[in-house]
């Protein structure tokens, strides 16, 4: 099948199902909320949704652990659900992309139950070793979210390899048996009508050789750069994508530990093994590699990535642009202000939304929910951050471990949707799942959908600008005072069309000029989030204050 590329033109959403919006007040977001909610989506001029995983689940890491590959979850509707939903969807020109969890699957799966029972065909498909004479573990693995990455299986007398929760065990690539089943999985969803996939962790598919033992000066990822890029991870791909061809589907990898250059390996080339990849590097801000790991917010930090990858995939791939996922804390309250929310809010939207690539927007994301900070680790239910809290700085006091809690668990961003003002925000009308963020009274979609100056409307508005303009599609990025602590400010440049971000990153009012060549008075302000004149060189920008012009040459026809 001839493919339209149709991801480069499109705005993404993600929803993460157990929060989004509960239809039948079990207190779990489920399939039939979201069909309840298209049309708000389509109000958010979006063209597909991005759903974390629907698949049965013991629930281990809520649903990332998956039991069953070509069914629909029970608690999220089923399958009727679900295809009411696939169908609803693509009747408003919204198309859907299923998560593709095949790095591990859970250990209640079925082929989990025969391979540690030694059935064939289903004995290697995991991977099982012997342990050392002493019987500890086969090497020196951690795992990314509970203690080593082996755990000893009395029924099959050996150890399985897990490289994030016990329930999690990993799959055996090398296996080609495993390669035919995840081609079944790909070929069931898009004969369905599924547009495409985001891969989970999918770089970690190919372990090496002999599962050597990690270096020591690694500790909490041992062994990680023996299983991150493995050694039949191109290959493997290439065997993917022969079958993702033959529809025109999307394609999205995540990538711990990516580079633009590494990126490329991927998505460049006259043949990509996927079309997108989401990297980790925006979310490091405020931090080193985890989020465990914090330091002060640095601007100037966050600028040179975005500009290293805007630079690096030019011409090359193609960007997937994000602030906000099920695996992060609110942006909001990491990389803006709670103080001054919606401004701060807008300002990280623009600056982010009119970037080269495909953009993403996280449930929530669009109204400036923030993360919650629970009083106690009892309270949390996401299995890394558990983890973290009794593995990392446990002779800190309690109130220091919480802090790193507030800053890094992604139990921050998997609050309920808030609705409405109404009890439970208007996600559920039982008990939530999970506690409600308190602020749901002064942060909602409904007070924000009759404020014409809300965050949720100023959303909707660059997200139809960004799909307006053709310099956002096929301009070039420069950013200007990449050294500026308090101010975002970048240009994307084709033949006939600028636009000019610019973004107050300061609680204070401050002047900002504009670069050599720019005319303010010549220039349409086509977006803002204040008030307030300027002059040819710039204006007094008000704490958080967000404006994008539009230059337009006019004696030369704008790019189509």
């Amino acid at each position: 099948m001839e493919r339209t590329f149709w991801y480069r033109d499109s705005v993404f959403y993600q929803i993460w199902p157990r929060s989004f919006r509960d239809s039948d007040g079990d207190g779990v977001g489920d399939l039939m909320g979201v069909y309840e909610k298209l049309d708000y989506i389509k109000s958010l001029h979006v063209d597909a949704i991005w759903f974390s995983p629907l698949y049965p689940s013991p629930n281990a890491d809520y649903g990332y652990d998956v039991m069953d590959y070509m069914d629909i979850s029970g608690e999220y509707g089923g399958m009727g659900a679900f295809k009411k939903v696939l169908d609803g969807a693509h009747e408003r020109g919204i198309r859907v992309i299923m998560d593709l969890v095949v790095n591990h699957t859970s250990d209640e799966h079925p082929w989990f139950l025969a391979s540690r029972r030694g059935e064939e065909p289903y004995r290697d498909y995991y991977i099982w070793r012997k342990g050392k004479p002493d019987g500890s573990p086969p090497n020196n693995w951690d795992s990314l979210f509970e203690g080593k990455a082996w755990q000893f299986d009395a029924e099959r007398g050996e150890y399985y390899l897990h490289l994030f929760a016990i329930k999690q065990a990993d799959l055996n690539m090398d296996n080609p048996r495993v390669r035919e089943e995840v081609k079944k999985i790909m070929r069931f969803w898009l004969d369905m009508g599924v547009d495409g996939f985001r891969e989970d962790v999918i770089t970690f598919i190919s372990k090496k050789e002999g599962l050597p033992d990690g270096s020591r000066l690694m500790p909490a990822a041992r062994g990680i750069n023996h299983y991150s890029n493995g050694p039949h991870l191109h290959e493997y791909l290439m065997e993917f994508r022969d079958v993702l061809d033959e529809y025109d589907c999307v394609t999205i990898g995540e990538a711990p530990l990516l580079t633009p250059r590494r990126a490329l390996e991927f998505i460049g080339g006259k043949r990509p093994e996927l079309d997108l990849m989401i990297s980790f590097e925006c979310m490091e801000g405020d931090c080193i590699s985890q989020e465990y790991i914090h330091h002060p917010f640095s601007l100037v930090k966050l600028k040179l990535i975005w500009e290293r990858w805007q630079r690096g995939l030019r011409g090359k791939g193609w960007n997937f642009l994000y602030l906000e996922n099920h695996d992060h804390p609110r942006v909001i309250s990491r990389y803006g202000s709670e103080k001054f929310r919606v401004e701060s809010g807008k300002a990280l939207a623009a600056a982010y939304l009119f970037q080269q690539g495909t953009p993403i927007i996280y449930q929530g994301q669009e109204i400036g929910m923030t993360s919650i900070r629970l009083e106690s680790i009892d309270q949390y239910e996401d299995v890394q951050t558990i983890h973290n809290y009794h593995r990392y700085f446990t002779k800190e006091p309690t109130e220091k471990r919480m802090q790193r809690v507030w800053q890094s668990s992604r139990d921050a961003a998997r609050t309920p949707m808030q609705w409405d003002a109404g009890e439970n925000a208007g996600f559920t009308s039982g008990k939530p799942w999970f506690r409600v963020n308190p602020n749901y009274p002064e942060v909602n979609v409904a007070d924000q959908e009759e404020d014409s100056g809300s965050l949720l409307n100023f959303y909707r508005e660059a997200v139809r600008l960004r799909k307006e303009l053709p310099v956002v599609h096929y301009g070039s990025f420069r950013l200007f005072r990449p050294l500026d602590k308090k101010l975002l400010m970048y240009e994307r440049r084709s033949k006939s069309q600028r636009l000019l971000v610019i973004c107050s990153w300061s609680d204070s009012a401050m002047r900002v000029n504009v670069p050599r060549g720019y005319d303010l008075t010549r220039g349409k302000l086509i977006l803002r989030s204040h008030g307030g004149e300027a002059d040819k060189n710039g204006y007094t920008a008000q704490p958080w204050e967000t404006r994008v012009y539009l230059f337009q040459d006019r004696k030369k026809p704008a790019e189509v």
